[in-house]
């Protein structure tokens, strides 16, 4: 587990100093007014707080209630550390502010190091909870939409090839295997057969995913000349997009592949029949009008 993170708040330099050097085990960060804190809190993530009240401007009692209202901090542990206020009303004040102890100076340097280290060791466990259900949530959310995603793609009539983060293939689905002349999609080896042709002969392809992947751009409509499995070539109109997490970090990259051979068999066709044509023009002209006999 991390060094815990401790915020200090006292006006006082002299406090600040010795609390700095009872905690000196812990990650401190001091601030000398009830504002001053409320700016670093705005920055980073703290374990506990430990809180002055008498201070000018903005006592600890006000800074205590609206760093509860920051949404980081509605459960981080806040200590009143304090010379003055003694009596009960004003430690009851203390815990309606949001307060979870109340250490009056002079105070043991053992003892209060001992709290903020239960205290400290409590927030950072609840957070670590916290932080492992949101993971399982976020998976769960992913896991769904994979589902979706599965039935989306076989009835798509282009084919669509998934990848993670780091450019290995996670989906494809049917019409892929088609493309690449997959003997039978079917099969349960085809999709290992498409893994072997990426891992051997399909650097066009990776080096597309690989673009995205590292720019976070997308492709569009890039021809691209690859082997199919039976050692063919086809020309294949490919266009590639990152895909986003909920948290909008890129976790992968899919690609949307046509086969175009045929469309570039008919265009290269037509081009020679146009050129054909053209020459034949150019003869024509050349020869100029028979004259008549």
């Amino acid at each position: 587990m991390p060094k815990a993170s401790i915020l200090i708040v006292d006006d006082v330099p002299a406090n600040l100093i010795a609390l700095e050097a009872v905690l000196s085990e812990y990650d401190v960060v001091s601030a000398k007014s009830g504002q001053e804190a409320l700016d670093v809190l705005k920055d980073r993530n703290f374990n506990v707080i430990l809180l002055d009240i008498q201070m000018p401007g903005m006592d600890g009692f006000e800074a205590a209630r609206r760093m509860k209202q920051m949404s980081t901090y509605h459960g981080t542990p806040i200590i009143f550390v304090t010379a003055n206020f003694k009596d009960d009303p004003y430690v009851k004040k203390g815990y309606e502010a949001g307060g979870v102890d109340y250490f009056t100076k002079p105070f043991d340097p053992d003892i209060l190091r001992m709290k903020v280290g239960i205290y400290a060791s409590f927030h950072q466990k609840t957070s670590l909870l916290k932080e492992r259900e949101e993971r399982i949530r976020q998976s769960e959310e992913l896991l769904k939409a994979g589902h979706k995603l599965a039935g989306v793609l076989e009835s798509l009539p282009v084919g669509v090839i998934i990848s993670d983060a780091k450019g290995g293939i996670l989906q494809t689905n049917d019409a892929v295997l088609r493309i690449w002349k997959s003997i039978d999609p079917s099969r349960k080896d085809s999709a290992g057969e498409f893994l072997k042709w990426w891992t051997t002969a399909g650097t066009a392809m990776k080096d597309a995913f690989a673009t995205t992947l590292s720019t976070g751009s997308s492709s569009h409509n890039e021809v691209l000349d690859i082997q199919c499995f039976d050692g063919t070539c086809k020309a294949i109109l490919v266009s590639v997009s990152p895909l986003l997490g909920i948290d909008d970090q890129m976790v992968g990259a899919v690609a949307v592949a046509q086969d175009i051979t045929e469309h570039r068999k008919i265009e290269a066709h037509m081009e020679e029949s146009i050129m054909k044509l053209v020459s034949i023009g150019v003869e024509l002209q050349q020869i100029g009008p028979t004259a008549p006999a």
